[in-house]
């Protein structure tokens, strides 16, 4: 699985649970929605991922938007 695709399941996987959170637990865990949805807009414009940089560091294959 290449970079990108990892970077992708993983804000999804950290969005749909604070999703969960948020409802079970606090609503302050929509913060963490917030932030992840932001690192994705910087990184559009960017290029700068920090998961990217330790994926890529641990010999992940490289995609093509965070090469």
């Amino acid at each position: 699985m290449s970079i990108d695709r990892i970077v992708m399941a993983f804000a999804g996987t950290m969005i749909l649970v604070s999703l969960v959170l948020s409802q079970l637990h606090s609503p302050q865990w929509l913060w963490l929605t917030a932030f992840v949805g932001a690192n994705l807009l910087q990184a559009s414009f960017t290029r700068f991922c920090p998961l990217a940089m330790i994926l890529k560091r641990l010999g992940a294959r490289s995609g093509v938007a965070f090469s």
